[in-house]
């Protein structure tokens, strides 16, 4: 079991990768002089490229490739379609991963979105988001588990995909001083961000041949330094702190590394993204009290009653304790009761299943331990990624985003207010703590912490909560968090035998 809620941490990095955009420049790139006096700048009907590859690094490990292509619509003239595409694999706990990423994007001859249609693979899991720009509003079907939602975000001016973001300088004008700040749809989040660019130097560097302009991107919080060539192609870029690299390859090179799955052959996403305590915790899953400090968080965690955190200099330090369900009825929000995108509450298989789960029992408590009990003995915890509830229930295995999306399904079809939630859990088997989700529901008067992959009703008090929700947008935050965490152990306590 622990093997199989170690590997949660691939599914918090996929996020990652997806979404990662934090970075710096080093030492390594130099002022290469006075820049052209004009702004380079290039129309989509003149790229001076058609397409171009990049090989992607993580932490000294290659671990894929991406792709990018632009051509004219032939039957829609001042229209062009950008097609963008990832592969990449990662190796976990001694076993390969791939996963693809697919995109066209439809768009205006300034970048402007029209239609888009997207499609991520994961371990046999598949998502779809097809949809585009409809007067004030972006209208999306997504489907995930073979269930279509619609989606209907408000937009004001001026949208462009996420695809266009190393293209937008180079179409708007590449000169150093200039910013810009506009609003993208994020196909792997499902949402809209805002992202801001400046083009802060002219610099060149051993990393690439000739000068480019060095471009400082973020999207949301996440940040990124691109140096885009005259040509208008990133030769190279820095996210994660340097952590994540990318650099233009020619297409045979790029793709040769996944075709022999060459990729990646040591651990690194553990040496990376484990969080090693000062002192190792003895049986985790006893753990009734911890109170840990926290370092390399702008912001305390959330508080409630089973966790207070309080930020002090430098640091912020939680106590977390193991709560039981309380006994008075309360009030709660009733979007804990709704269905969404990744945990499809009222899908009839869902429902039908939560249904002969609880049969018979009226008490929430007991309806929650009926599900845990359930999940354990009929869904195995496996290193296996998907995208909703109802991947889950129809491959009976998964990692422990799975398992908490299926739990907390299930758990709102049987009437239990319920939300997921990601952090971090100990390991005794890393002595350290690993990326984690998990759900919490409430029980009584009081939000109950329920591991489905540990088997925990109440879990133990290990579980540091960092974060609320259930989308890939709700764990943006968490790419800030990993590899740069620090944890000091400052009390435990074990339940009573």
């Amino acid at each position: 079991m622990i093997r199989a809620s170690a590997q949660c941490l691939a599914r918090a990095l996929w996020t990652v990768f997806l979404l990662a955009l934090g970075g710096c420049a080093s030492t390594y790139f130099r002022d290469a002089g006075p820049p052209p006096a004009a702004p380079v700048q290039h129309e989509l009907a003149r790229l001076p490229f058609s397409e171009y590859w990049t090989g992607i690094v993580f932490n000294g490990e290659k671990i894929g490739f991406t792709r990018l292509a632009v051509a004219p619509v032939a039957d829609t003239p001042g229209n062009y379609l950008i097609r963008s595409e990832a592969s990449f694999v990662l190796r976990f706990m001694g076993i390969e991963k791939k996963v693809t990423l697919k995109a066209a994007d439809t768009v205006g001859a300034d970048l402007s979105l029209i239609r888009f249609s997207y499609h991520y693979g994961i371990d046999g899991s598949n998502l779809m988001v097809d949809g585009g720009r409809r007067g004030d509003e972006l209208v999306a079907t997504i489907t995930t588990g073979g269930s279509p939602t619609e989606q209907r975000l408000p937009v004001q001016g001026t949208l462009y995909p996420s695809s266009v973001i190393a293209l937008y300088p180079v179409v708007k004008g590449m000169s150093v001083g200039r910013e810009f700040a506009y609003q993208v749809y994020n196909g792997e989040t499902q949402s809209l961000a805002d992202v801001t660019q400046a083009i802060v130097a002219y610099e060149n560097s051993e990393f690439f041949d000739g000068s480019a302009f060095r471009v400082e991107s973020g999207l949301g919080p996440h940040r990124a330094t691109t140096w885009i060539d005259h040509q208008g192609r990133p030769v190279f870029e820095l996210a994660m702190n340097g952590v994540m690299i990318s650099a233009l390859e020619e297409p045979g090179r790029a793709k040769r590394y996944v075709a022999l799955a060459a990729l990646n052959k040591q651990e690194s996403l553990i040496d990376f993204s484990i969080v090693r305590p000062d002192t190792a915790i003895v049986r985790p899953r006893d753990v009734s009290f911890m109170k840990v400090a926290l370092n390399g968080m702008r912001q305390p965690p959330p508080s409630d009653r089973s966790q207070q955190c309080k930020g002090a200099p430098g640091e912020t330090v939680c106590e977390i304790r193991r709560l039981a369900p309380g006994a008075d009825p309360a009030a709660v929000d009733p979007r804990y009761l709704s269905p969404s995108i990744t945990v499809q509450s009222y899908d009839p298989s869902i429902k039908r299943t939560a249904r002969e789960i609880v049969a018979g029992e009226s008490s929430p408590e007991a309806r929650a331990a009926r599900i845990v009990r359930w999940m354990d003995a009929n869904v195995e915890k496996a290193p296996v990624d998907v995208f909703s509830a109802l991947d889950v229930l129809e491959k009976r295995k998964a990692e422990c985003q799975g398992n908490a999306y299926l739990y907390t399904a299930l758990a709102r079809a049987a009437g239990i207010p319920t939300r997921m939630v990601s952090g971090l859990a100990y390991s005794q088997d890393f002595n350290g703590f690993l990326y984690h989700s998990w759900a919490e529901s409430f029980l009584g008067d009081r939000w109950i912490a329920v591991d489905p992959t540990f088997g925990q009703t109440t879990a133990d008090a290990t579980h540091i909560k960092l974060l609320e929700g259930e989308t890939l947008a709700d764990l943006m935050p968490m790419i800030e968090w990993v590899g740069k965490l620090k944890i000091r152990v400052l009390a435990v306590e074990h339940q009573r035998p």
